[in-house]
């Protein structure tokens, strides 16, 4: 072939086809006959071939047309279906997004966000894979997830990074002898066996820092890398613990108290996506939403 097919010359080769002449078929297509004739002989050009016998003043198509004429339409259809999908992204209402996060807001904070995000937008698909940090990391590193959701995240090149500093509180068992106090602090809570984060997280170190600047020592009861984990242990009635306001508000029904915990620790939340990775404009939209559902939780600026 010469020169190549183009897809106006298929659509009056299937409005001829349909109406059985080039006048109803211009009219179909909104331009000219001649025009539509001009589309007919160039396809007919380009293909090798005759495409139509006259019968009793109709156009007919000739075999090898119609031995064409299922791909053809097969072609038409994904075009008009490329054309509806291309016009949902661009309306936000089609797309995937690939999301990567800690295993606690996978079944605590995230599915309620997504599931609004998702009322409106019934052609969007998306992908929830809880891991690790360090996982998390390497996904973004690799282009392999959109978005992530992590903690302890300390810079890297392929790596954007959006840091949240969410507030934290002490959670204890209904019927603790610390429910007497308004506010908690470590001195408080000298003696008290601790339900805590790992001993290498930088949330841990901060709390431990805290304690010994009052001349107390932090004691481990259940060292554990989720705070929902530990909400789940003080809502069993075992300890107490530093955590997350945002996880211990889902205790907060569950034979739980909540306190402010003194000094105020902030646990940093970092947002990230690949650095090289072009995000699509729903990505950035989820992205948003997800930031903003945290802002109840923040705390204006850093501490430890």
């Amino acid at each position: 072939m010469k020169n190549r097919l183009r897809l106006r010359q298929f659509e009056a080769l299937m409005a001829v086809i349909q109406h059985g002449s080039i006048t109803r078929a211009a009219t179909e297509l909104g331009i000219s006959q001649p025009a539509v004739s001009r589309l007919i002989a160039d396809l007919g050009r380009n293909l090798g071939f005759p495409l139509f016998d006259r019968r009793g003043g109709q156009s007919v198509p000739t075999q090898e047309v119609r031995f064409l004429q299922a791909d053809i339409q097969r072609v038409l259809d994904l075009m008009e279906q490329i054309g509806e999908v291309s016009q949902s992204i661009t309306e936000r209402k089609a797309g995937h997004i690939k999301i990567a996060c800690l295993p606690g807001f996978a079944t605590s904070h995230l599915p309620a966000v997504v599931a609004q995000f998702l009322k409106d937008r019934p052609g969007i698909g998306i992908t929830i894979e809880p891991d690790r940090p360090e996982r998390i990391l390497e996904w973004m590193i690799d282009e392999q997830f959109d978005f992530g959701i992590t903690d302890g995240f300390r810079g890297h090149s392929a790596v954007i990074g959006q840091d949240i500093y969410m507030q934290t509180v002490c959670i204890f068992p209904d019927g603790h002898r610390l429910g007497r106090y308004s506010e908690i602090t470590p001195t408080l809570l000298a003696g008290e066996k601790i339900i805590h984060t790992r001993r290498d997280s930088d949330f841990f170190k901060s709390l431990d820092s805290a304690f010994l600047a009052e001349g107390t020592t932090l004691k481990t009861l259940v060292e554990t890398r989720q705070f929902t984990a530990a909400c789940e242990l003080v809502a069993n009635g075992l300890g107490v613990a530093i955590v997350s306001k945002l996880d211990a508000m889902k205790f907060a029904d569950l034979n739980v108290q909540i306190r402010p915990f003194l000094p105020a620790i902030s646990h940093r939340l970092s947002l990230v996506r690949p650095t090289f990775k072009q995000p699509s404009a729903i990505t950035l939209e989820f992205i948003d939403a997800f930031a903003t559902s945290l802002i109840p939780f923040q705390t204006e600026s850093p501490s430890s």
